[in-house]
């Protein structure tokens, strides 16, 4: 009887066929005790290891790294590689300064630049006269020398020599002094040699390296050196030096002391 393939069960179709698989794969043995094939035995029957198949494949393309991922993990990794890298080489280096500091006891620099020493006082070659006839009311300066006829009512200050034939009522410094029947009130400093010529009077102290006096001088004398007081020479005051020379005829009124000298003097007596 011809049966139209509509009124055909499908499913039913396919249990019967299971059904006939399943007996088919059973034989039993000459005791009567049924026989499983390896593979029903193990539960893998073709249909099984289809789908199993089926899901290993679909298994391997989730773990499979998509291109990009890969190119960006493989860029990760030379970058970690290189951090690594650069990161060891410093450890390197600074071990191996650690380790030279500590065999030398310093470590080498770059030679620094030492600021040069303050020059010393700048002489000119020029020089001002005060004439005769001339009056100064304050303070004179020069970087040369200074040759005072005149009359100054200030302070006198100059880098050369400062040599005065006439009158200075104030402070006088110089690198050399000169008085020449000279009469000066106010303190004299010079960093060489002060020279106190006959008919010169001076009221004040004087400091310098080295004196010659010859005139009048009404102050104590600080000298680093040598000292001579001439003949006609008159000191009122007290003189320190490293050595004193006294002519005969000089006037003294005040105590000699050779501070500067290089002789022990409480030594001697000890």
């Amino acid at each position: 009887m011809d049966t139209d393939s509509s009124d055909i069960n499908v499913q039913d179709e396919l249990n019967k066929l299971d059904g006939l698989l399943e007996q088919v794969s059973k034989k039993v043995d000459a005791n009567g005790r049924e026989t499983t094939p390896a593979s029903v035995k193990n539960g893998t029957s073709k249909k099984e290891k289809i789908q199993a198949a089926d899901i290993s494949g679909i298994e391997e393309e989730e773990a499979a790294p998509a291109p990009a991922e890969s190119a960006l993990g493989s860029l990760h990794t030379a970058k970690s590689q290189e951090a690594d890298y650069s990161k060891k080489t410093t450890i390197s280096e600074e071990k191996k300064m650690d380790s030279e500091l500590t065999s030398t006891g310093t470590m080498s620099q770059a030679p620094v630049e030492m600021p040069a020493a303050a020059p010393s006082k700048e002489v000119s070659d020029e020089k001002a006269v005060i004439t005769a006839g001339m009056t100064i009311t304050g303070d004179l300066t020069s970087t040369g020398s200074i040759d005072v006829e005149g009359l100054i009512n200030g302070n006198v200050t100059c880098n050369g020599k400062l040599t005065i034939t006439g009158t200075v009522n104030g402070n006088s410094s110089s690198s050399e002094f000169f008085a020449d029947a000279a009469k000066i009130e106010g303190e004299v400093t010079s960093e060489g040699t002060v020279k106190v010529g006959v008919g010169s009077v001076i009221i004040g102290n004087i400091t310098a390296t080295s004196a010659v006096i010859a005139g009048a001088v009404k102050g104590d004398i600080d000298v680093q050196g040598p000292v001579v007081v001439d003949t006609s020479a008159v000191v009122m005051g007290n003189i320190k030096s490293r050595s004193v020379q006294i002519n005969n005829g000089a006037v003294i009124q005040g105590f000699c002391s050779q501070e500067y000298a290089d002789v022990d003097v409480e030594s001697v007596f000890a």
